[in-house]
């Protein structure tokens, strides 16, 4: 599968030149469906955060419960449909399948649907777990390695593919670079939920491969780090419209603090007390000390990227328009948020307590805003229609009443002029 050099482009542009490709026409249920692409599983990403957040947040209300386990229930159901959906894309249209894995810029966010499954499983444990039996905490032991496995394959085979098949231009390099790798990157936040219930012999063997897949996909995200950051040096930042897509690059940093802290305040309760040395001090107690320090030294570097994101989207903000992108608005954040609240934690502090809290609320807020928006941007015709969204630069790809996309000028089936 080819695709031409604008490409590499098509993720950054307007939504006002994305508009005037196409001229306004009827589409079918089968025509918009057709166009269903992998971007729309960062929604389920952010609904999955929210609920993971709201079962952590540190000063709870009455109530509080119940509002995450709407969020949890909600994720589900949405995440359910998009897989629906996407496969019934991938029945109408075939060839689809494997050009969305290829495509330099859908292809990028087929680690969103394991992250969303990430999220998933951490949800069960945080809301399904104290309501019942051990066969729930045996269940989620499989799930944690079958998912583990799972994505390292993910990301070995999509690099793979982007070094052999896919040629970007570090010119731009966008942090959904990292895509990817992001399924591992949330294995430590997901094992520190989870380790708690589990008997001291099968948690430390989650312990030590949360520990080793967190350390292998924050270097990973550390040479996307290094790459994004020379675009942002030598080239122009993204169009308005996607700018909210920076925020993904505070996401690795958060989670990695998060998961660092977590699996630190874990240690002393699954690590042998003579695992590493003979001495009298217990192994434990030294690697919780450790990880605090090292989760507070990345910590910062997230927020970093959330002061250097939010300045990008306000300076442009009079020339932004609806992107799928906004939803990176709330789950890079909510990394954020969730090392903000085992930061809280390790060091007992009232005031970052409720710095979490006001955090949180702002993640709610900011979900029912861009869900609102997102809603409004499918009833126009802004999303889910033949030349508007991520898949519009795939070469001779489709079906339609005139061998071609309902609505497609181009009459090739959606290849861009």
């Amino acid at each position: 599968m080819r695709f031409e050099d604008k490409t590499r482009r098509a993720d950054e542009e307007d939504a006002s030149s994305r508009n005037a490709e196409v001229p306004p026409v009827k589409a079918g249920l089968r025509d918009r469906i057709a166009h269903f692409t992998w971007p729309w599983f960062s929604c389920t990403m952010s609904t999955g955060a929210v609920a993971v957040v709201l079962a952590n947040t540190p000063n709870t209300f009455t109530g509080l419960k119940t509002i995450g386990k709407i969020f949890y229930i909600a994720n589900l159901v949405l995440f359910l449909c998009f897989t629906a959906l996407i496969v019934t894309r991938f029945i109408l249209v075939p060839p689809k399948f494997v050009a969305s894995l290829l495509h330099p810029v859908e292809g990028l966010f087929f680690g969103a649907y394991w992250v969303s499954v990430s999220l998933i499983l951490n949800g069960a444990q945080s809301y399904g777990v104290p309501s019942s039996g051990p066969w729930l905490i045996k269940a989620l032991e499989i799930c944690y390695w079958m998912y583990c496995a799972i994505v390292f394959v993910v990301g070995v085979g999509q690099y793979y593919i982007f070094f052999q098949s896919v040629k970007l231009n570090v010119q731009d390099a966008v942090p959904a670079w990292i895509f990817p790798i992001y399924p591992l990157l949330v294995v430590g936040t997901m094992a520190g939920t989870m380790i708690p219930s589990q008997p001291p012999d099968r948690g430390w063997n989650m312990w030590v491969g949360a520990v080793a897949l967190q350390g292998l996909s924050w270097v990973v995200a550390l040479m996307m780090y290094s790459l994004y950051t020379q675009r942002l040096m030598t080239s122009e930042l993204p169009t308005p419209s996607t700018r909210p897509g920076m925020y993904v690059s505070v996401g690795p940093a958060g989670y990695t603090a998060a998961g660092l802290i977590s699996l630190a305040t874990q240690a002393p309760n699954v690590v042998p007390v003579s695992q590493f040395n003979q001495g009298s001090y217990p192994d434990g107690n030294l690697i919780k000390a450790l990880g605090i320090l090292c989760g507070l030294f990345i910590i910062l570097f997230s927020f970093w990227f959330f002061c250097i994101s939010t300045v990008a989207v306000i300076t442009g903000i009079r020339r932004m328009s609806f992107t799928l992108n906004w939803w990176a608005f709330i789950f890079p954040n909510a990394g954020l948020t969730l090392a903000a609240i085992q930061v809280a934690k390790a060091l007992n502090s009232d005031g970052i307590r409720g710095i979490c809290s006001a955090l949180t609320v702002l993640l709610v807020v900011m979900w029912l805003l861009v869900a609102v928006a997102c809603v409004k941007a499918v009833w126009t015709g802004e999303l889910l229609w033949p030349g508007k969204d991520e898949d519009k630069t795939m070469e001779g790809i489709g079906w339609g009443r005139y061998g071609a996309f309902p609505g497609d000028p181009s009459g090739r089936n959606g290849k861009q002029q």
